[in-house]
């Protein structure tokens, strides 16, 4: 989402560096090229001549001037200075419930508003199946969108899909009367969490305004959720405002974070609000939502990556028994292609290769090469196609597959005879790294270190 404005601040910032020390014509220019990089991104203009002034202010004391490097300082305030932008003050989200309040007498209400399109029943489905799973919640979801067809029913769907229980529906329902009677059943039968899944419409008017503050007075939710779009734009101002004001909204989720949207609505909104972000969209599968971390979104913009969620997303998606096997295989120097089909299914849950380059810092500098290459994210299910159709003795000992045996797993998996040579290559160079481990043991490691690894290393 960020790409555009991390570009554009990373050129600025690469001159800044470029400079053995900084005047205020320096600083004054820079702070010209962040306003303008800033517009671009859809940030809006009160936000803007904030934050330029704010980091103006700062960059031209004598701390920076003395400094034995400017740029560096430069980059620092900026980057101190997002963080508080995107943050109010306060910190992001925990990690578990995110930053939604949860301290409330049971059942807790979490209403969920925004325009129609937005994405709110799916961000309603992620956010219950997020509370099941970690908070240990019993969750129940309730659609008072009544203005769109369907919309009952697709949450009902995605509730069967999460197995996280939805309201029946009543037909002819107003939302009113479907609030009062979710809290009902919350109360009667024990549950932890309501969701209020409420309607939405194309733009800000007053007859949604005056069904969210009816749906409020009657469900007297503890959370306001705003669910906006993050490629809204400048317009985020505008709808960020009018759910502010009259919906009394107490956190926001940003969706479509894995678009090309320009960033700004990110930063519009917080400003805007006083409210914080608690969560972010980052795909259309429905466990892709993430706490939003002010720090992490700060350094993925100025190009210093995200390694502490790229460490944590490895954590959530390992399967803790499979890697324990794998590490007591790897001390005997053993690694076949059972093991390497395990590291690609690895790779897939974490949202494949793109995902994890862009949290990796400094990638922003070689994004275009990057592009360029074209990565291929579905070469991993081939080649787990591929493994799938080997024999379990192809997979223990793969000097069984000569060539008949590779045109027939080619012919097996839907692949062809020079990808499976590729994968073979690449299997053939992992344990070949695997079985310099053994050799080195923990103290080699430690003294030759990585490069005792590499093909030609430590002999």
């Amino acid at each position: 989402m960020f790409d555009t404005l991390s570009n554009r601040l990373g050129e600025i910032f690469d001159r800044l560096r470029g400079r053995g020390a900084l005047g205020e014509d320096d600083v004054g220019a820079a702070m010209r090229e962040i306003r303008v990089a800033l517009l671009e991104a859809d940030v809006a203009l009160p936000v803007v001549r904030d934050f330029v002034a704010a980091v103006r202010e700062k960059a031209v004391g004598q701390d920076v001037i003395r400094s034995v490097t400017p740029g560096q300082m430069v980059v620092k305030i900026v980057h101190d200075h997002l963080v508080e932008t995107l943050s109010g003050g306060a910190s992001g989200g925990d990690g578990l419930g995110g930053g939604l309040d949860l301290n409330a007498p049971a059942p807790v209400g979490i209403m969920l508003v925004g325009l129609q399109g937005s994405g709110k029943t799916t961000t309603a489905a992620k956010l219950a199946l997020r509370l099941k799973n970690r908070e240990r919640k019993k969750v129940l979801m309730a659609s008072l969108d009544v203005q769109r067809p369907a919309a009952q029913e697709q949450l009902a769907q995605l509730g069967r899909q999460v197995q996280v229980p939805t309201l029946p529906v009543v037909a002819g329902e107003r939302p009113v009367a479907i609030a009062r009677r979710a809290l009902d059943v919350a109360r009667r039968e024990g549950y932890d969490v309501v969701m209020y899944d409420t309607a939405g419409r194309l733009t800000v008017n007053e007859e949604l305004m005056l069904e969210v503050a009816a749906v409020r007075e009657a469900a007297a939710p503890h959370q306001t959720i705003l669910v906006a779009d993050a490629m809204t734009g400048q317009d985020a101002v505008n709808v960020a405002k009018a759910f502010g004001e009259r919906a009394g909204v107490t956190g926001i989720v940003l969706t479509r974070v894995d678009g090309d949207a320009r960033g700004g609505a990110a930063l519009s909104m917080r400003a805007i609000t006083g409210r914080p972000i608690v969560f972010i969209g980052t795909g259309e599968k429905i466990d892709a939502l993430e706490p939003f971390h002010p720090e992490r979104i700060a350094g993925r913009i100025l190009g210093m990556g995200d390694v502490v969620s790229l460490v944590e997303k490895a954590a959530e998606t390992a399967d803790q028994d499979e890697a324990e096997r794998l590490a007591k295989k790897l001390q005997k120097g053993n690694f076949d292609l059972d093991d390497l089909a395990g590291q690609l299914r690895q790779l897939r849950r974490m949202g494949g290769m793109s995902s994890m380059l862009g949290m990796l810092p400094g990638i922003g500098k070689i994004k275009k090469q990057i592009d360029a290459a074209n990565i291929d994210e579905t070469i991993v299910k081939r080649q787990e196609a591929i493994i799938s159709s080997m024999t379990k003795s192809e997979r223990k000992n793969p000097n069984l597959l000569n060539g008949s045996r590779r045109r027939r797993v080619a012919a097996g998996s839907g692949t062809t005879v020079p990808e499976i040579n590729r994968l073979m290559k690449q299997y053939q160079d992992m344990s070949g790294m695997m079985k310099r481990m053994k050799k080195l043991g923990q103290k080699g490691m430690m003294r030759h270190g990585m490069s005792a690894l590499m093909p030609g290393g430590f002999r």
